[in-house]
């Protein structure tokens, strides 16, 4: 118990340290700037030393298989994508503005984590940053499918990835859009003011 204490006590003097090195370099608290190596490593050590010690040695319970890896891919380009991008990448508008940016999943940052701390992150979450908690119960088995399908995100096709793009979310515009150019291209379509002339 003494060493939680200290190291919440740890997080907490780094925490200032590092606001007060911020608000010194005149950069303020915009997220528009890189993080620096320091913020970097206070959220490694602030995640691993908020995360429960029996998170990092949970097992995967979910047996991996492709259909297991095929509704993780269906899931993450449903739910993840659109921070994380289908590739895992994190380049997407809404993944390169969060601070800290998203993480490029298929690095050895995220790679190196054990199953358990993969499960517990997207489950809970992380404070102080764009990762919310996902989970919506003890047990729950489309996390770790994800898990399966995040270790698989290194070697992801170009044919999954094209395949994911069924899954991404839309806009009501984005649908609409769509259905038009499929009408255009059945001959469905009405012609253009264009045309009409």
């Amino acid at each position: 118990m003494r060493g939680f204490f200290l190291g919440i006590l740890f997080v907490f003097v780094v925490a200032i340290v590092t606001g007060l090195a911020l608000i010194r370099q005149s950069r303020g608290f915009s997220t528009r700037e890189q993080a620096t190596p320091m913020e970097r490593w206070v959220a490694r050590k602030a995640r691993e030393i908020a995360m429960p010690g029996d998170a990092k040695s949970r097992r995967n319970p979910v047996a991996n298989s492709p259909e297991v890896i095929a509704d993780g891919r269906a899931h993450w380009a449903d739910h993840c994508a659109s921070c994380h991008a289908n590739d895992g990448s994190g380049e997407t508008v809404v993944g390169k503005n969060l601070y800290p940016p998203a993480p490029d999943m298929r690095e050895a940052a995220t790679q190196q984590l054990s199953d358990g701390e993969l499960y517990y992150i997207i489950h809970n979450g992380i404070r102080w940053t764009g990762m919310p908690a996902w989970g919506a119960s003890d047990y729950d088995p489309e996390t770790w499918q994800l898990v399966h399908f995040i270790r698989h995100l290194p070697n992801l096709t170009k044919p999954e990835i094209q395949e994911m793009e069924h899954y991404n979310p839309q806009s009501t515009a984005e649908r609409e859009e769509q259905e038009q150019e499929q009408k255009f291209l059945n001959g469905d379509a009405p012609p253009n003011d264009k045309e009409k002339k």
